[in-house]
């Protein structure tokens, strides 16, 4: 099983930062290795997606229910994919009115056991880049 947990202190709102978070469809624009994203159902409180990784060689796809808690938590579950186990969770905590605190934590584990290192190794990247990636969005978008 594979853990990883980043968080960041963020010069924004977090109205701002959940907005980023949940624009999944932008996500290739500005996350290293995505080079896909698909919103495949929305609803008020539940979104379904795809992302679709591509890193050193390897790639993958792989499908979430997003659970919407609106500017506090996004938990994420896995519909489609090549882990056998995987789940995170995205939380936001205001600090004051124009700062907050962001943390991403998720745990996955491959179903096939080449495959799966591949994925793992591939997934691992990028994910733990995932709250960099969003810090530097939030400067290009909100300055």
């Amino acid at each position: 099983m594979t853990s990883i947990n980043r968080s960041a202190l963020l010069p924004y709102q977090v109205r701002q930062i959940y907005d980023l978070v949940n624009d999944i469809e932008s996500y290739p624009a500005f996350m290293d290795g995505c080079v896909g994203a698909e919103i495949l159902r929305r609803e008020a409180d539940i979104v379904e997606a795809r992302l679709d990784l591509s890193k050193g060689g390897i790639k993958q796809s792989f499908s979430t229910r997003n659970f919407l808690e609106e500017n506090r938590a996004i938990r994420l579950e896995l519909l489609d994919g090549p882990f056998d186990r995987f789940h995170g969770t995205w939380l936001f905590k205001p600090l004051g009115e124009a700062a907050c605190k962001v943390s991403l934590q998720l745990e996955f584990s491959a179903s096939n056991a080449v495959l799966g290192m591949a994925a793992s190794r591939l997934f691992d990247k990028v994910s733990s880049d995932m709250v960099d990636a969003l810090a530097r969005r939030a400067q290009h978008i909100y300055g």
